[in-house]
């Protein structure tokens, strides 16, 4: 497992959530999350990315709830900016648990715990790409080009998929809630076949014109 500091940031969005081995690109802007940045930069530049638990706009300046999983992330690419934002790049190291929250800075910082992932068996791995795949392929909403790896490990294969279909917060919460890729296969081909269920129920249920 990759090692985690025990202390890290905190940075919680409402609709963003970050896979291990995955690449997320942030703007970051507000003022306490570039001091945020700033202190990671001059540190181990590791930063925990958690979503906000719906609900969060009464109190978005303050501490609002957030799912108690996340996924760090290390600062891979920074670009400073002249106003003092940044663009960032964070690739995805391992999932944690929040086990504590702290004061003493203007982001929120927690004691967290990393959360180990496990595979499967290949073969069962390689049935459960092909379902996944071929409900992507299905699906109305779906990318409508894809690039795709053959020799992509099916731990980063997933997490890719996960991180960049277009699904939704919660969605995305549920799936990196899984504790093995073969989970998270089963669980996001739930999601893409209830949606293709949707799809059809919607076309089924249009009115008809006379």
């Amino acid at each position: 497992m990759t090692s985690l500091p025990r202390l890290i940031p905190l940075f919680p969005l409402p609709d963003v959530v970050l896979f291990p081995r995955a690449s997320l690109p942030l703007h970051i802007f507000e003022p306490r999350y570039r001091r945020m940045v700033a202190d990671a930069l001059a540190g181990d530049k590791t930063i925990g990315m958690v979503l906000l638990r719906p609900g969060w706009e009464a109190d978005y300046r303050g501490r609002p709830p957030v799912f108690g999983s996340g996924c760090a992330g290390r600062i891979e690419e920074c670009q400073p900016l002249p106003d003092g934002k940044y663009n960032l790049v964070l690739r995805g190291l391992t999932r944690f648990r929040v086990v504590e929250e702290h004061g003493g800075q203007p982001y929120r910082l927690a004691t967290v715990e990393p959360v180990p992932e496990s595979e499967g068996a290949s073969s069962d791995l390689d049935a459960a790409r092909r379902r996944v795949l071929a409900a992507i392929g299905k699906a109305e909403d779906g990318p409508a080009v894809m690039v795709l790896n053959s020799d992509l490990p099916h731990g980063a294969f997933v997490d890719a998929l996960s991180q960049w279909l277009p699904l939704g917060p919660l969605e995305r919460q549920s799936l990196l809630d899984c504790d093995s890729t073969a989970a998270r296969y089963a669980r996001l081909l739930e999601v893409l076949e209830f949606r293709q269920v949707e799809q059809t129920w919607g076309r089924s249920r249009n009115p008809v014109v006379h």
